[in-house]
């Protein structure tokens, strides 16, 4: 099942991020072929990080909470408030 999340940093974690990123790029790679998109959500300026939007493919719910749990951005501090759901893509249409 595919789940979204949508996940804002804490404030002024904008250094953590980027020290973190390699250890958070190689927890992404665990889920790679499951990943359906992702990427940063960005301020008004179109160039400052602001958290993350993903579609990943899981099991379950406990599943998907686990893996962002265990995420270096959560352990490291960077990701603030989440919201993990359930989700269908209806586009591209197969």
């Amino acid at each position: 099942m595919l789940f979204s999340f949508y996940i804002l940093d804490r404030p002024d974690t904008s250094e953590q991020r980027l020290a973190l990123r390699p250890a958070q790029y190689e927890h992404l790679g665990k889920v790679e072929d499951r990943i359906l998109t992702g990427g940063p959500l960005l301020a008004d300026d179109g160039e400052t990080m602001i958290g993350s939007l993903l579609v990943i493919d899981f099991p379950d719910q406990m599943a998907a909470e686990n893996w962002l749990a265990n995420a270096p951005f959560t352990t490291g501090g960077v990701f603030g408030e989440a919201t993990v759901r359930p989700y269908k893509s209806n586009w591209p249409r197969v």
